[in-house]
């Protein structure tokens, strides 16, 4: 795992295709990437200093999937090392957008755009982000939409 000095690159984990992340044929399964794209997320909060639990229960928030899109480009296999990245590609109050990539030695194999909200856990409705991850998030630059 490891954050880059560069805020505006992405941050990157490296995960292992293990038997019980392959099908029959040996091959991951499609839907195993959500998870290494949500483990992903979890080290990038964790290494700006947060953690979902302590979040949950002292500020009463969590995160939750609100919107997902994956194109699968290239299989994984057993054994395989993946990088998995994920990088800010939108903010707002009550959400983030990250744009995500699983590769093997540089060959995409898989890309998502995951929409995470923050929900108050009690309401189960939106939330403002924690005003200590908005300060985090401030310096990492947003791609521009020229």
């Amino acid at each position: 795992m490891e954050r880059p000095d560069d805020a505006a690159a992405a941050f990157r984990w490296t995960v292992r295709v293990y038997y019980e992340d392959t099908d029959a044929a040996g091959v991951v399964y499609y839907a195993n990437y959500l998870k290494y794209f949500e483990r992903c997320r979890t080290e990038w909060l964790r290494s700006l200093g947060f953690e979902q639990r302590e979040m949950a229960s002292r500020q009463r928030r969590q995160f939750v999937v609100a919107d997902l899109s994956v194109r699968y480009h290239r299989p994984a296999r057993l054994d395989d090392s993946l990088t998995i990245d994920a990088v800010l590609a939108e903010q707002a109050r009550t959400y983030v957008v990250f744009g995500q990539r699983a590769c093997r030695d540089g060959e995409l194999l898989a890309s998502a755009r995951v929409k995470v909200a923050c929900v108050d856990i009690e309401r189960r409705s939106p939330a403002r982000l924690p005003a200590e991850l908005l300060e985090r998030l401030a310096p990492m630059p947003l791609p521009s939409h020229a």
